[in-house]
């Protein structure tokens, strides 16, 4: 598979909320990087797709365009549910790869833009600091290191 069929394949697996799909398109190296979790590596990187699209309980819709042979942008439209708030996140991923598997996936977004809609007014007086990244990315990791743990 090409380079632009192996992205346009994972992400047509992940609008189809098809996880074991989007991780056949990682390699087992995989890296994945966001400012939401910051780089996760290998299985954590294939169980954070699983536990989004578990979590999302359906309601998650995600539409990409402008795939090349080593980037796409994609948008996520879904409830938040922390806070039960609604979130249209606007991003722009970069692809490496390996042996015909991705084995570098960066997603770049503006947190700042995501925090005030995922948290409101707390998103918009925090988001922009480097102490909101650092919260958020705690919390994410150790909600995906509890997920990994039950789904043992």
């Amino acid at each position: 598979m090409d380079q632009i069929s192996l992205i346009t394949e994972f992400y047509t697996a992940f609008a189809a909320h098809d996880y074991k799909r989007m991780a056949a398109c990682y390699h087992d190296e995989i890296e994945f990087h966001d400012p939401a979790f910051g780089t996760l590596k290998g299985d954590q990187a294939k169980a954070m797709w699983k536990m989004l699209i578990e979590r999302s309980e359906g309601k998650l819709k995600v539409v990409f365009s402008n795939v090349t042979s080593s980037s796409a942008h994609w948008e996520a439209f879904y409830l938040f549910s922390k806070t039960g708030r609604n979130v249209h996140n606007k991003i722009d991923a970069q692809f490496e790869f390996k042996d015909g598997k991705i084995i570098r996936h960066h997603d770049h977004f503006n947190l700042w833009a995501w925090s005030r809609q995922a948290m409101g007014i707390s998103g918009l007086l925090l988001g922009y600091t480097s102490f909101f990244r650092n919260k958020l990315q705690a919390q994410t990791r150790k909600l995906l290191s509890d997920y990994m743990q039950r789904s043992k």
